[in-house]
């Protein structure tokens, strides 16, 4: 197999199915809410996703190369959001009854929370900017790239939600409940902090 191409699969799938801000909050959706009502929010993430993925391959590296402070603004809206989605984390009582079940998260908060992540654009420009830099003939073939992209993050998202919603029958244990609650809330929290920049000023 050509060295490029495996290169290029292992980004996509070193950063698509790691732990990160999609796929811990689908984790989290999944243990509050079960696969089928987080559905409208990986639709959402999904969605954002491509379209980030389209605006990353047409921009090609411009806005960090000519706007650097652009960065800097979407780092601090992406960690704030994230730290949103934390604290919504930490909160959960996971109470099943239907009447006090709180309203899932949906299409929008997922579509934001792609629009607010610089990981999404920076992997964006990176994926074009460099794996497929040259490689992009017209606008279709952009498109359709984007979307097989945005699929593999489909699956992704999936994989974690199934996760939650497998071990969610356990959480009316307050002990497990805290420390899936908390064990959650810090790896966003932690995304927060590495999105903000605040890790590589301490290096």
């Amino acid at each position: 197999m050509n060295p490029e191409i495996i290169a290029l699969i292992s980004f996509v799938a070193v950063t698509t199915y790691t732990p990160g801000p999609n796929n811990i909050s689908a984790a989290s959706m999944g243990v509050l809410y079960g696969y089928k009502r987080t559905l409208p929010y990986m639709l959402g993430m999904v969605s954002g996703f491509f379209m980030m993925l389209t605006l990353s391959g047409l921009v090609s590296g411009f806005l960090l190369e000519k706007i650097p402070a652009f960065e800097v603004i979407l780092r601090i809206a992406g960690a704030l959001y994230i730290l949103w989605l934390a604290w919504h984390t930490l909160q959960a009582t996971y109470a099943f009854d239907e009447e006090e079940e709180t309203k899932p998260l949906g299409f929008i908060q997922g579509f934001l929370l792609q629009v607010l992540n610089v990981k999404v654009i920076v992997y964006g420009l990176t994926l074009y900017g460099t794996f497929l830099a040259g490689k992009i003939p017209s606008l279709p073939v952009l498109v359709l790239s984007a979307l097989a992209f945005a699929t593999v993050g489909f699956t992704s998202v999936s994989l974690w939600t199934l996760f939650g919603a497998g071990i969610r029958r356990y959480l009316n244990r307050p002990k497990v409940r805290l420390v899936v609650n908390v064990a959650l809330a810090l790896l966003l929290v932690y995304t927060a902090v590495d999105i903000s920049g605040v890790l590589k000023l301490l290096k």
